[in-house]
């Protein structure tokens, strides 16, 4: 089990989060949206309403061309949404800018979910954990485990050899809300997010098929089973 640990300003921090009861907390479109929107105008110590700006936007990529803070409190170094949980890595730009961030982002999406679905009380398990990962190769490890989230949308099984990997690439490598796309080099109105900190790590481009298949082999040597 994962606790939390005391932050400390540059270092960087697996967090994650999963809905109450391991229910969904995105449900459609608009709810992972509206998540990337607080992850962007969270990120400050001003307080930001963002039904205001939503209203005024014309939509997702607009908002994320705009700033609304002044100093950010985190970096992104990368991040996977899915349906019922959430991974995002972070490094403090000031102290206690984690807590504050993930308090923003979390308090923001859960009363707008909770508008939104006609429901009330805590929206995601407890409070966030995290890991912090202190070195880099632990880091690539866990920016790759993030970002294969998603494979297990498209088969179940893929971790044990089981599927199409050329079907479970294509999968991943257009899903849309990971930062996947920005360490392959697409263009997409997410890059924004992620840290350049991060990305000058990467200096050789890989491929999806080869995190996939490197997770396989991983996992095999662990004999980890699904």
């Amino acid at each position: 089990m994962a606790n939390r640990h005391p932050f400390a300003p540059g270092e960087w921090y697996h967090c994650f989060s999963r809905g109450v009861e391991k229910r969904k907390v995105f449900l459609n479109k608009s709810d992972y949206e509206r998540f990337l929107i607080y992850l962007h105008v969270a990120n400050g110590k001003s307080s930001v309403h963002v039904s205001n700006i939503t209203k005024r936007a014309k939509g997702l990529s607009e908002l994320l061309t705009k700033s609304f803070q002044d100093e950010p409190l985190v970096k992104i170094g990368a991040f996977c949404l899915m349906p019922n949980h959430f991974h995002i890595m972070l490094s403090e730009n000031v102290d206690g800018g984690i807590s504050l961030f993930m308090q923003k982002v979390l308090t923001g999406y859960t009363m707008y979910f909770n508008k939104r679905y006609e429901r009330s009380g805590s929206l995601f398990g407890n409070t966030f954990k995290s890991r912090h990962v202190n070195d880099d190769r632990y880091l690539k490890r866990v920016i790759s485990y993030i970002h294969l989230n998603p494979a297990g949308l498209a088969e179940n099984d893929w971790k044990i050899g089981k599927g199409d990997l050329d079907k479970i690439e294509s999968y991943i490598t257009n899903y849309e809300y990971s930062s996947l796309g920005t360490f392959l080099g697409k263009s997409s109105i997410l890059n924004s997010f992620v840290s350049s900190d991060i990305l000058e790590m990467f200096e050789t481009r890989t491929s999806a098929k080869s995190m996939l298949e490197e997770a396989q082999e991983y996992n095999e040597e662990q004999n980890i089973k699904v």
